[in-house]
């Protein structure tokens, strides 16, 4: 694009010129909308090795957090209210307003909340939505969630440290944390160091407190007081062991599995340890282009062939999937109804 143009406009020009690629930006705002509420709706994504729409947008189309968020937003409201489309492109509504008016808009009262949020700014809608719809005294305030902050090591300074964060994810999904070589920012002169620390502010109840107090004072002896983050580190080896031992038999020493009875869907211990270590704890579904899903969390031990076809639970008839493509491949084999149904059987 050439700037240089721009700079030779007279003011006038410039402020038609901007009015105008404004309005110009809207439709093609909406139509963006229109095509992920579609793309979505058909579960595309999945064929394309990602375990959401969410992830797709940031790993495959590079949008950032917070613009995926808030169109995927969007796109599903506007799904169940189309006429929202024409609100956006008439200007009457941006994006954020859109997002505020999601959890409480409805056929019923959709001109009421449309007309209030016309032409206002995020912080007015955000105001009025209180007023409007003040929640039950009785109810509990949500705790705050966690904010974890990337931080540079050892006498640097930062500069302007990055939020890393998934809350915007309109579901669960896995947003990979760069190489740590990446992460530290060190001050020019300053050699840099081997790894990148975090500060992390945690809400906390005063029981968690109590409890890493006495963590801390069972390990004065080996751990300096002052030193949460290792005291941290090794409240988390020990209850990363024991959910490792419970999701996948991942014991140190294991002791010989039970016999599994014939017929039973139950995956042997040893079974499910080759298996993670084989998958490296990461879902093993590959798109037709060799992209592997990234999910890390939600795991579920799939069956290559499906139990319910003679599937045998070995460690070569069995992989690692997340829930989304372990549902997807239940439906390529037993089709989409079917799954459906059963979905529905079991309230999942």
């Amino acid at each position: 694009m050439n700037t240089d143009r721009l700079e030779n406009l007279d003011d006038a020009t410039l402020r038609r010129d901007l009015h105008r690629v404004i309005e110009r930006e809207r439709p093609h705002e909406a139509e963006v909308i229109a095509h992920i509420a579609e793309f979505d709706r058909r579960r595309l994504y999945l064929a394309e090795a990602f375990s959401s729409m969410f992830a797709y947008c940031v790993g495959e189309l590079r949008l950032s957090e917070d613009v995926a968020y808030k169109r995927i937003r969007a796109a599903r409201l506007a799904r169940r209210l189309p006429r929202l489309l024409g609100d956006v492109i008439e200007g009457r509504l941006h994006l954020a307003a859109v997002c505020l008016l999601a959890p409480h808009i409805t056929e019923e009262n959709a001109d009421e909340l449309v007309a209030a949020s016309t032409h206002r700014s995020k912080a007015e809608i955000e105001s009025w939505l209180a007023s409007r719809f003040t929640p039950a005294a009785s109810a509990p305030a949500p705790a705050p969630r966690a904010r974890v902050t990337r931080v540079v090591p050892v006498k640097a300074k930062p500069t302007a440290p990055a939020e890393v964060c998934n809350r915007l994810a309109p579901g669960p999904v896995d947003l990979p944390l760069a190489p740590a070589g990446e992460m530290a920012q060190s001050t020019p002169g300053e050699p840099a160091t081997e790894e990148a620390l975090f500060l992390a502010h945690i809400p906390m109840r005063e029981a968690t407190r109590e409890k890493l107090r006495r963590a801390q004072d069972l390990l004065a002896h080996t751990v300096a007081s002052a030193d949460l983050g290792e005291v941290l580190d090794r409240a988390l080896d020990a209850l990363l062991d024991k959910l490792e031992t419970r999701k996948n038999g991942a014991a140190k020493h294991p002791r010989p599995g039970r016999a599994v009875s014939p017929g039973s869907r139950a995956i042997p211990a040893a079974v499910r340890r080759a298996v993670w270590a084989r998958d490296r704890g990461r879902c093993t579904f590959t798109s037709s282009s060799g992209r592997r899903c990234d999910a890390r969390r939600g795991l579920e031990y799939d069956h290559v062939v499906p139990f319910a076809l003679g599937g045998p639970s070995t460690v070569e008839g069995v992989r690692l999937r997340c829930r989304a493509h372990n549902q997807y491949d239940a439906e390529q084999v037993f089709g989409v109804a079917f799954m459906e149904s059963k979905r529905a059987q079991s309230g999942r």
